[in-house]
């Protein structure tokens, strides 16, 4: 009775730290996510704000469609990089907050 009672214990720490580790994990994950979120709004403006002059400076309607569909192509390609980049960052948030918990089931007492 004592034995499992130590056990139970053991695994309520190592539950403990486990989910510590996992906290540290996320939080960084997530900060690093916000980071990249708001560096990406920052260019996305100023691109914008760029093509906008730009777009206000031609002096032809042909000037202004090729601004245009210049602006148009470097913020698709921009936000197709940036959404492949946060899909990364976000599926690398999950590996590393699992890892603290991978092989917990071997330690449960009675399971195989």
């Amino acid at each position: 009775m004592m034995q499992n009672m130590d056990e139970i214990q053991k695994l309520g720490k190592d539950n403990l730290d486990n989910a510590m580790k996992s906290f540290g994990t996320v939080s960084k994950g997530v900060q690093a996510i916000a980071v990249e979120v708001a560096d990406y709004s920052k260019k996305s403006f100023e691109e914008g704000t760029a093509a906008a002059e730009k777009l206000f400076g031609a002096k032809t309607l042909d000037k202004a469609v090729e601004i245009q569909s210049a602006y148009f192509k470097n913020a698709y390609e921009g936000f197709v990089a940036q959404a492949t980049k946060m899909g990364e960052l976000y599926a690398d948030l999950a590996k590393e907050t699992y890892k603290p918990y991978e092989g917990m089931m071997g330690k449960f007492p009675g399971a195989k």
